[in-house]
């Protein structure tokens, strides 16, 4: 059995803290989308994966682990932003069993467009909130934080 110390009050306000703004943060900023533009924090998040990817497209099991949802779920978003055209699904040329996701220019613009609302979103609830020298000092602590989650994880057998 692993033996760990209690946390600090400090630190136990810290930990609540941030697990609060991970469940929290992505709703307020999804709602947000939604109210604006009509799309999902999730419709986003792909989007904007397959905006940054050559050509424009993904393979359907990378783009779930990219929006970190399962391959069912982003089976099943990316067959509605099909129904809505902004994206397509082809079968792969090296899988036959798996799909690629291909951003259409129908879906580009859905993202183009929604790109001023959410970085509002984000300046309003986040980096409105925080002085400049203290975003310098976050940036650096979430990054390794995220860089040690990321080695754990892979390092995991599955």
């Amino acid at each position: 059995m692993v033996k760990a110390d209690p946390l600090s009050d400090t630190e136990e306000l810290l930990w609540r803290s941030l697990m609060r703004l991970v469940i929290t943060l992505p709703r307020a900023l999804g709602d947000d989308l939604v109210q604006t533009r009509g799309i999902t924090a999730n419709d986003y998040t792909t989007l904007m994966h397959l905006s940054e990817a050559p050509s424009q497209e993904m393979g359907i099991t990378e783009l779930a682990a990219a929006s970190a949802l399962s391959v069912s779920r982003m089976s099943r978003l990316l067959g509605d932003l099909q129904a809505r055209g902004l994206i397509v699904k082809r079968r792969s040329e090296t899988d036959g069993r798996g799909h690629i996701a291909r951003l259409t220019r129908h879906g580009l613009a859905a993202l183009r467009s929604a790109y001023p609302e959410h970085l509002a979103s984000v300046r309003r609830l986040v980096m409105d909130q925080i002085n400049e020298a203290d975003k310098v000092r976050t940036a650096r602590v979430l990054d390794a934080l995220a860089a040690n989650v990321d080695r754990t994880a892979t390092r995991r057998p599955k």
